[in-house]
């Protein structure tokens, strides 16, 4: 797929921008830490760094078209899914709630966006995930059982129903962005 000419001049002016924070960050690197480490200097490096990467991987993305945009988002949700997991420390009990997070609404709400079901992918989760992963956690146990509810439902929505309308904007039939919809995420 190619990227339409305003997405290349914003793909353009971000690497102009890129390369001057790289050119910044060697000479104050030279000049300041004399080549010896610092941790300031070295963390302006880093995060530059990583913003080419982010870069790249975007615009490889945008390049593949649609499928492409699909699996980045699809793998952030899994990224951010993973996480809100380990930090909201959802207990072990909780397994089969995860599995199905993972497994079974997370894969299922970007494959309804790649077949562009507007009807069920804008309730998949805020529906049906919330009324079925409440069930499965009570099978298991009930001890605190609003709070793990409210952790597991809250990480879906956020990782996965929230992010996933990013790459959802492409299935919106907006009047002159027909064969553009990939600016609308630009």
């Amino acid at each position: 797929m190619s990227l339409t000419a305003q997405t290349q001049t914003l793909f353009g002016g971000i690497a102009v921008v890129l390369v001057v924070a790289s050119v910044i960050g060697q000479i104050l690197k030279r000049r300041v830490a004399h080549s010896q480490p610092h941790e300031a200097i070295d963390n302006l490096v880093a995060r530059v760094n990583a913003w080419w990467i982010m870069v790249g991987v975007i615009a490889v993305a945008f390049v593949v078209g649609k499928w492409g945009v699909l699996a980045l988002f699809a793998f952030i949700s899994a990224a951010a899914l993973r996480e809100y997991i380990r930090v909201a420390k959802v207990q072990a009990l909780d397994r089969k709630s995860v599995i199905y997070m993972f497994a079974l609404f997370l894969p299922l709400q970007y494959a309804l966006i790649a077949i562009e079901w507007y009807g069920l992918y804008s309730i998949l989760i805020p529906v049906y995930a919330f009324l079925i992963l409440p069930i499965i956690a009570l099978s298991d146990e009930t001890e605190r059982f609003l709070e793990r509810c409210a952790k597991i439902q809250w990480g879906l929505v956020i990782c996965v129903f929230c992010i996933s309308h990013v790459p959802a904007l492409m299935t919106l039939g907006i009047p002159g962005f027909e064969g553009r919809q990939l600016q609308l995420i630009a």
